[in-house]
This record gives structure tokens, C-alpha cells and sequence, in this order.
């Protein structure tokens, strides 16, 4: 037996403290700091463990960490604590490693050889192992093996367990207990070394024979720390030489001799344990190897099952999910197509209950008013129109069909209400309501009605309207200038006649050359005022304005300040006529027209921009036409001049200029009549497109071009 320690003379007393992995090894160094070393000179501490016979190999995975020895690597770490926790009380212990495979065994012989005073080990844990081999613990070892000279103390828990005291005797050496020979003499000590010797090669032997029955590959080695390997057991047997001179030489050669059979018999045993329990521990290893594979593949198949029925179950999830959808999408769709019947239902109904209250509020507006124009039956309108034959149609309008026919002997022009017009009878009702309650030689004569089926019936006038001689279409001749400033004239007086009705101004809101209509003398005359609209007396005035939630007329002639602000007012009017003015002397389209004057009038080429198919235009009179017309197109109401005090007197003036001599006369008409063919009858033509001119179906504008309100 070999073993790790550090070769000192002991001088004082010396106390072990056997340590390993067991919690209570912690308690004991704990307990032996606290009680054994708590006063001066209370000796040594020396930490002692006894690391066992590394295990094969093939057995190191199936041992539990905490019942195999430690490595070379966890045996350096193993002091770590233990040292620390003596240094924080003042004490310096010392650390011993001794390799053995019977721990009490090689605690007893390190007490023996070194006089150890105190021992001190922790309370063993007896695990499955220990209770199956039915082996003693170390305590118990200690217990009854160590030498009456040693204190065992055994702790668990921070507590003393179980103890034996130490006996003290009286030395041997004393001058007055001396026996009559002596154990240091030269030749006793010879025999003594020969007893060791043979001893030794005896113990030796039987390990090795038992080494050879075992599995270990390798002789039992030890290391020691300190100490010279060479030094062997301090234990010996004397001779029967030696018998008669020292009695206790003899009694401890013989116990040597007992422990030493002792130790081989358990020494024995514990090899044939080990093989047992090594075969055993490979047979359980492969079993529990077998065990884990079949394991693993139940668990696999299980993993398989589990996995395919969760598959199954998750389509089947699904496929409810769809069908639930697929039935809420139906009832759905069913709900929506309920709602969407129910909305056309409603909103027929509803266009048709008002379609019925338009048409009696017609009919109560017509009987109630003090008219003076004839109501006519639909039978009347059908026979008068060839059922509205479209050999007589003459125009079509924003409000419908326009209709030659002849009434009561009376060339007429009859206006349709479209039934898709979304504000037809609301414009019916305006001009019935309008035209009734004014005369005017310049404005359109209303003959008659049929509110029943929104029909209007006007006099008819041959040339048709202002912007159709202007344009030249059919291939027409152009307007005098004398013409045309009289035109100018006649409708500035009609417009201020409609400013200064009572009890309520009429502002047209639609005025523009497509609804500025002429007889055959070319008499001109304002129509289409379905989107006239009555204000209150002050919006005469030309501060006050009337606030529109929706602006209405045809665009380039609408009043840029109405569109932007819905602010209404008889100036409102104005711009439109000042682009009227404009177009009058340049037959030109209304697209930036003012803009074209301004500027032709800055440069000086305000004659290329006239009407070039007019030679003989009064230019200074012609001028001053256009800069009034310009100041009527200021972007701002309060800029603009007022009809009756500034507009109206000078284009008076202008014609009674034109007076002075003859219009020339036209050969045939647009409708076919020679000039001087009027009769007392004669009825206006009113031209169907008087609603779309300007430029509304171009694609190029970036605004909407006409919007209608009452």
C-alpha cells in the first residue's frame, strides 16, 4: 500500500479529517474547525482522502458521478473549499491523497503511523449499493479499529453522532517504568526489519494473486505527496527472541499479523463484489441500452401515431372551418343580395313618390299661379309632335328633346322631360315658375304646358340661337356688327329686367349664346332659365351675396367666385355676359378667351383677334366693347361693373350706332323662310344643344364642366 502525504516529524497533536463527496464531510470539517481547533497549540489539521482504484474504462459511463472517485482533474479541485473555509478561521491544513481501495483500512494505518490524536469523519450515507452487499460503513470501521490512542468522532449533520474518546497511558519510556531491556537497541531493530520485510512480500503476494482473479489491468499503485515511496508498512513482528524482552513488540506483531489475514480476507471479497457487480453493471448497461433503443422506436411510432392523428384531426378542423365558412359566405351573400333588392326597392320607390310629389306640386304650382299661357292635354302634344316622331325633332338639350309642331295653327317649339333627368321637373317647375310671372319683348314667350307629363311649349324662333349664327353653322352668314351690338343691347336689358323682378331678383346663373335665341329679324331673346334662381331682395344689392351649397351653369361662363365659394349674386350674371360680349366680337370659343383679348389689346393686334369675317368693324367703338367686356370677367364680384348705371348705357349707345343704318338681309333661314315671312304666329326655334356648348366634353379639363342645382 502506497500513499500521498508529506513526511514531517509529529510534535504536536494531530487531528485528521477524512473528507470525500458526501455532504457530511462538510459538517465534520465545520464541526472539527469549531470544536478541535478553537484554542492555542491545538495542533495540526491535516484533510485526508482516500481515493480508490479507478474503474475499467468500459464502466466509467454507467457509474453515477457521485460513487465513482474523482479524476486527476476534479481531485485538484476537490481541496478547494475545505482549505478556503480554514484559511477564514486561521487554521493551515494540510492535504493528503492516499490510493487505496479499503478506505478504513488505509485511515487506520495512516493513524497508526502517524500517532494521530483525532479523527474526524462524517456520518456515512448508506445508498443502494452499500444496502445490497450489506458492507460496513467507514464510521463504523473507524470505530472499532482504530488504535484506544485516537479520538473518533463521527458527525452528521453539524452534530456529534457517535464518538470514542481516546485512553491515555503512561509512557513506556519512563525513568521510573522502564522494563529491564530496550526496543533501540542494534540488533532488535534488525529483526524487526526483517519481520516488516517479510511481512510486506507476504501481503504482496496475496494481492497480486488476487489482482490475477480480478478484471484490474494494472497492480494496485500509490502516490504519496511527501514521503518517500520506499518507506513501507511501521508495522513489525518480533522474533521469539524479542518475546521475552518487550511484551508490547510482541502484542503488536502478532495484531499486525490478524489485521493483515483480515485485511486479505476482505480484501477477497471485495474483489470477487466487484467483479460480480462489474459483470452485473455490464449485463444492466446492455439491458438498459436494449431498454433505451426499444424506447426510442415506441417513441417514434408513438410520435408517428401522434402526428398523423394530429393531421387528421387538423383536416378535419379545417374541412368544419370551410364548410362554416362556405355557409356563412352563402347566407351572406344571400343577406347582401336581400339588402341590394331592398335598396333598388326603395330607391324606385322613393324616386317614384318623388317623381309623384314633383309632378302634384307642378300641377298645384300650375293651377294656383295666375298663368297666362294655355295648359295643353298629352293627347294635344302627341298629335301636334306625330307622337314624337324624329323627323320634327329639332335639339336635344340638358333637360330632353327639343320639337317642332304647331299648336292652335302656331308654329311652336315643344320641350320634353327626359324621365332619366335626374333634376328635369325641378327645372320644369323653375321655368313655369319663372316665366310665369314675367313679360318681356327680349325674353321667351311660354305658350303653354302639360305639367302631367313635363312638357313646355314655346314660341318658336327661326334663327335659331346666338351661337349657332355665330359659329356659322349650316354654312349661315355671318352677323353684322350693327347686328350684334343691338344683340348686345336686348340682352343686357332683359338681364337687368331679370335683376329688378319683385319681390325677389332672378339671377339666370346659365347665361351663354346657346341660350340666347333670335327670330328671323334676329330679335334676340333670353330662354332656358331652368336653372334661374329666385334670391332674396338684398342679394340685389352688390355687396350682399346669397350663399349656394352647389354651384350650377356651364363652365367657362359660370362666375369663378360662385364656383369657388357657392356665393350667389345678380354679379354672378355679369361675368357670364362679359364672356358672351367677348364672344360676340370674336366668334371665338370661350376657352381663355378674356385672356386672348387682354392680351391681343397690350400688344396691339386687337383688330387680328375681331371676327375676320366682319371687314368693316368700328374699331375704337369695337374696343371699348371688349375693355367692358374684360372688366366684366374680373375674378372678383366687387371688380366687376354694374349693369344698369355703367353696362347698359354705353351698349345703347353702341346700338344706336349700329342704327344708323340697314341690317342685310338673308335669302333663307335656318329653317327654310325667307326674311319678312313672319307672321303674328310665328313661334322661336329653340335649339336642343343649348345646354352643351362650351367645351363639357372635352377630356382634356381638369374640372367638371356643368353642374345644375335648383
Amino acid at each position: 500500500m502506497a500513499e500521498d502525504e508529506t513526511n514531517e516529524s509529529v510534535t504536536a497533536t494531530h487531528t485528521v479529517i477524512a473528507i470525500n463527496r458526501d455532504k457530511n464531510s462538510q459538517s465534520a470539517v465545520k464541526w472539527a474547525v469549531e470544536h478541535l481547533f478553537n484554542r492555542k497549540n491545538s495542533g495540526d489539521c491535516i484533510l485526508i482522502h482516500v481515493r480508490s482504484q479507478s474503474l475499467h474504462p468500459q464502466d466509467a459511463d454507467t457509474v453515477p458521478k457521485e460513487y465513482r472517485p474523482p479524476t486527476d482533474a476534479e481531485l485538484h479541485q476537490f481541496f478547494l473549499p475545505y482549505r478556503g473555509f480554514c484559511a477564514r478561521k486561521g487554521i493551515v491544513a494540510k492535504e493528503i491523497v492516499i490510493h487505496d481501495i479499503d478506505v478504513p483500512s488505509a485511515l487506520i494505518h495512516y493513524i497508526n503511523k502517524h500517532s494521530i490524536s483525532n479523527i474526524v469523519v462524517g456520518a456515512s450515507s448508506r445508498n443502494a449499493f452499500t444496502r445490497t452487499f450489506k458492507h460496513p460503513d467507514v464510521s463504523t470501521c473507524l470505530l472499532k479499529s482504530t488504535p484506544e490512542s485516537c479520538s473518533v468522532y463521527v458527525i452528521a449533520r453539524g452534530k456529534v453522532h457517535t464518538k470514542r474518546l481516546r485512553k491515555r497511558y503512561k509512557s513506556l519510556t519512563d525513568g521510573k517504568e522502564k522494563p529491564s531491556g530496550t526496543l533501540h537497541t542494534d540488533k532488535s531493530l534488525s529483526k524487526i526489519q526483517n519481520t516488516k520485510d517479510k511481512s510486506r512480500h507476504r501481503y504482496s503476494n496475496s494481492v497480486d494473486s488476487l489482482s490475477s482473479v480480478s478484471d484490474f489491468s494494472g497492480p494496485l499503485s500509490f502516490r504519496s505527496t511527501g514521503t518517500s515511496s520506499s518507506e513501507s508498512l511501521d508495522f513489525s513482528s518480533t522474533s521469539s527472541e524479542s518475546n521475552s524482552k518487550s511484551f508490547v513488540t510482541s502484542n503488536t506483531a502478532a495484531s499486525i499479523e490478524s489485521e493483515m489475514r483480515k485485511l486479505r480476507f476482505e480484501l477477497k471479497g471485495k474483489m470477487e463484489m466487484y467483479e460480480s457487480a462489474c459483470k452485473e453493471a455490464l449485463v444492466a448497461r446492455q439491458k438498459a441500452n436494449e431498454l433505451a433503443q426499444l424506447k426510442i422506436k415506441e417513441a417514434k411510432k408513438f410520435e408517428r401515431g401522434k402526428s398523423a392523428e394530429e393531421v387528421l384531426t387538423a383536416l378535419s378542423e379545417l374541412e368544419k372551418q370551410k364548410n362554416k365558412a362556405g355557409t356563412e359566405a352563402a347566407l351572406m351573400a344571400q343577406r347582401l343580395e336581400e339588402l341590394e333588392i331592398q335598396k333598388k326597392r326603395n330607391i324606385a320607390e322613393n324616386k317614384a313618390r318623388i317623381e309623384a310629389e314633383e309632378k302634384q306640386k307642378t300641377i298645384n304650382l300650375f293651377e294656383r299661379t295666375n298663368i297666362c299661357f294655355k295648359r295643353y292635354r298629352i293627347d294635344e302634344i302627341e298629335a301636334a309632335t306625330d307622337h314624337f316622331n324624329e323627323s320634327n325633332k329639332i335639339g336635344e338639350g340638358g333637360y330632353g328633346p327639343v320639337y317642332h309642331a304647331f299648336l292652335d295653327h302656331t308654329s311652336v317649339a315643344i320641350k320634353m322631360l327626359s324621365p332619366e333627368r335626374s333634376h328635369g321637373q325641378r327645372q320644369f317647375q323653375q321655368e313655369i315658375e319663372v316665366l310665369s310671372r314675367m313679360r318681356h319683348p327680349h325674353m321667351v314667350l311660354l305658350m303653354g304646358a302639360c305639367p302631367e307629363y313635363g312638357c313646355l311649349v314655346y314660341e318658336y324662333m327661326e334663327n335659331g340661337s346666338l351661337e349657332d349664327r355665330l359659329f356659322r353653322k349650316d354654312d349661315t352668314p355671318p352677323i353684322p356688327w350693327k347686328t350684334r351690338f343691338r344683340i348686345a343691347a336686348d340682352i343686357a336689358t332683359a338681364l337687368l329686367f331679370l335683376h329688378q323682378m319683385k319681390p325677389e331678383p332672378v339671377v339666370h346663373r346659365d347665361l351663354k349664346p346657346a341660350n340666347i335665341l333670335l327670330d328671323q329679324n334676329y330679335v334676340s331673346k333670353i330662354g332656358d332659365v331652368g336653372l334661374a334662381r329666385l334670391v332674396p331682395p338684398s342679394v340685389a344689392d352688390s355687396v350682399t351675396q346669397y350663399h349656394m351649397t352647389a354651384a350650377a351653369g356651364t363652365f367657362c361662363y359660370i362666375d369663378p367666385e360662385y364656383q369657388q365659394t357657392g356665393m350667389l349674386g345678380v354679379k354672378s350674371d355679369i361675368y357670364s355676359f362679359g364672356v358672351l360680349l367677348l364672344q360676340l366680337i370674336t366668334a371665338r370659343s370661350p376657352m381663355g378667351l378674356s385672356y386672348q383679348v387682354e392680351e391681343a389689346i397690350e400688344h396691339g393686334t386687337f383688330p387680328q383677334i375681331l371676327d375676320p369675317t366682319i371687314t368693316d368693324w368700328p374699331i375704337q367703338d369695337t374696343l371699348g366693347l371688349a375693355q367692358l367686356a374684360l372688366k366684366c370677367c374680373e375674378l372678383r364680384k366687387r371688380d366687376r361693373p354694374d349693369l344698369g348705371t355703367v353696362l347698359l348705357p354705353e351698349l345703347i349707345r353702341l346700338k344706336k350706332l349700329g342704327l344708323s343704318g340697314i341690317p342685310p338681309k338673308r335669302k333663307l333661314t335656318a329653317f327654310g323662310r325667307a326674311h319678312g315671312q313672319r307672321t303674328s304666329n310665328s313661334a322661336p326655334h329653340f335649339k336642343g344643344s343649348e345646354n352643351e356648348v362650351g367645351m363639357r366634353n372635352n377630356p382634356n379639363l381638369p374640372m367638371e364642366i356643368q353642374r345644375r342645382s335648383m
